[in-house]
């Protein structure tokens, strides 16, 4: 799930810009929504452009509908080929909604990017579901996935008070546990406490 984390904002008389992220459920995917208040109705902007800077990658520069979402994939993004689509990646993700007035307006903004982690918690936690172990064992597994929760949770939380080290030493924790739930048949052996 994306979550925004800082805002810089410059408005111009009757025009607030703001965009949010949307969750697509999909790792393939990204999306933006036009939450924007114009001066007119439709609205009359010049080049509304976003700028996307995905963690590892360098800013990409796009087109912009406004008052409606607006989806992006690794193609768009140009991180990979037509044809070749690949999984988004985690992070942390910086985002620049614009419009070109008579001085130019924009809004930045930061978010933590978690869909791939979270579809590999998805993956650990229907597994667990579904094996067959003792109470004892299923419980301390419970345990474990409670934990790796939590660690998500908090590099989303750390992003969002701009703690980036934090946020991405929070996020490695958490895919090392869950790597090491989903190799270990998901917490029928070993212990919480061992990594």
């Amino acid at each position: 799930m994306a979550t925004t984390t800082t805002t810089t904002t410059v408005v111009a008389p009757d025009l607030r810009l703001d965009i949010f992220v949307l969750e697509t459920y999909n790792v393939k995917t990204i999306a933006f929504s036009d939450a924007s208040t114009y001066p007119n109705n439709p609205p009359e902007v010049t080049l509304p452009t976003i700028g996307i800077t995905p963690p590892g990658f360098d800013e990409v520069a796009l087109p912009f509908t406004v008052e409606t979402y607006n989806v992006f994939n690794s193609v768009s993004l140009l991180i990979s080929e037509i044809g070749t689509e690949k999984d988004l990646p985690d992070g942390i993700w910086n985002i620049a909604y614009s419009v070109f007035d008579t001085q130019t307006v924009c809004i930045a903004k930061s978010f933590m990017r978690v869909n791939k982690i979270q579809e590999k918690f998805d993956n650990a936690f229907m597994t667990l579901d579904m094996m067959e172990c003792d109470s004892k064992i299923k419980a301390q597994a419970k345990v474990e996935l409670t934990s790796i929760w939590f660690f998500i949770q908090g590099s989303i939380a750390a992003a969002n008070n701009c703690a980036i080290l934090q946020s991405e030493k929070l996020y490695a924790k958490a895919d090392s546990m869950l790597t090491r739930f989903l190799n270990n048949n998901c917490g029928c052996s070993g212990s919480l406490y061992n990594y």
